[in-house]
């Protein structure tokens, strides 16, 4: 039953290498994909059983489109396309994707490995429009020159923090992800002095010690992601965020990997950001950090994606 569902690797310690790739697949019979679905672990552990101590795992997520397209079960009830947010001066883009792929190891090799495994299996059946290589900068900084993720929750709590808990049983032990690209301009960063650049983040650069709340900025990066319930407390996300980039072509960023049992947190963390709070109070990062893609996913627990559900229009598994 429920408490039995197996959850994919979400909850997983930090990673020095990762690969996210983004997909639409084309129209056509879900045969061909949802078999894939159900082979994507094995891929893993095949590739893993190599090096077992390099910490290689795949989180695998469905886009709302997609999924009325592979099963004859309605969305998870978080499940939509993710929502363009607009503020006065930023805006949160939504752009296409049906599938994700979040491969993590210690080395790039095996995340590689993992990706080109996937699409060569997903071949004329869908297409990459976003692949993203992230590594491990320095103490877990991002490219800014700030530790990212300091209190993303560990261990239990990471689990609880991500682990649709209640509801449909079929889909307890699931997550949803929230993954978008954003693009820095390093060179206007760099310029501001690193006692505007703390204001802007809420944390001191070399420390990493957040800004007392008295003596923080409101429209900084800490202050706006701080989400708490009708009863004060805190409501988390766990971030995976990755560092990319590449210096031929000029192109510095930050990729966003976001899960949550909800992702309404997330798009209270995303509203706060771009529309502010209050409105016109926006993140000051969104300043010198452009945000280029954006979606939205399901993380099914991985008994649904290996014994799937049946297809539209059949009484069982195509």
């Amino acid at each position: 039953m429920a408490d039995g569902n197996r959850s994919q690797a979400v909850a997983v310690p930090p990673a020095r290498a990762a690969v996210v790739l983004v997909l639409t697949v084309r129209p056509g019979p879900p045969g061909p994909v949802r078999e894939l679905l159900s082979d994507a672990a094995g891929i893993v552990r095949a590739v893993g059983f190599r090096a077992p101590d390099e910490g290689l795992s795949c989180v695998t997520g469905i886009g709302a489109d997609l999924w009325d397209r592979l099963y004859a079960l309605a969305r998870p009830p978080g499940l939509h396309r993710f929502r363009k947010i607009s503020g006065d001066r930023h805006t949160a883009v939504s752009t296409p994707g049906d599938l994700v792929f979040h491969v993590r190891a210690h080395r790039m090799d095996l995340c590689f490995e993992v990706a080109r495994r996937l699409t060569d299996r997903l071949s004329g059946l869908a297409d990459v429009v976003d692949e993203v290589h992230g590594f491990r900068y320095f103490d877990e900084r991002d490219l800014l020159g700030f530790v990212d993720g300091t209190e993303s929750p560990t261990g239990a709590e990471a689990v609880d923090t991500v682990r649709v808990a209640d509801g449909d049983p079929v889909f307890v032990g699931g997550s949803y992800l929230v993954v978008q690209k954003y693009v820095h301009d390093l060179g206007a960063w760099d310029a501001l002095p690193v006692e505007e650049q703390e204001r802007a983040i809420g944390r001191h650069k070399l420390s990493d010690i957040e800004i007392p709340d008295s003596e923080k900025a409101p429209n900084s990066h800490v202050a706006l992601n701080t989400i708490t319930d009708a009863d004060g407390n805190e409501r988390r996300i766990v971030r995976e965020n990755m560092p990319f980039g590449s210096v031929g072509e000029g192109v510095f960023g930050t990729y966003f990997i976001g899960y949550a049992a909800d992702p309404g947190v997330i798009e209270q963390m995303l509203h706060n950001m771009f529309v502010g709070d209050p409105p016109g109070n926006h993140d000051r990062i969104l300043d010198f950090s452009t945000a280029v893609t954006g979606t939205l996913f399901f993380i099914p627990p991985a008994d649904l994606l290996e014994d799937p559900p049946p297809a539209p229009g059949h009484e069982g598994p195509s």
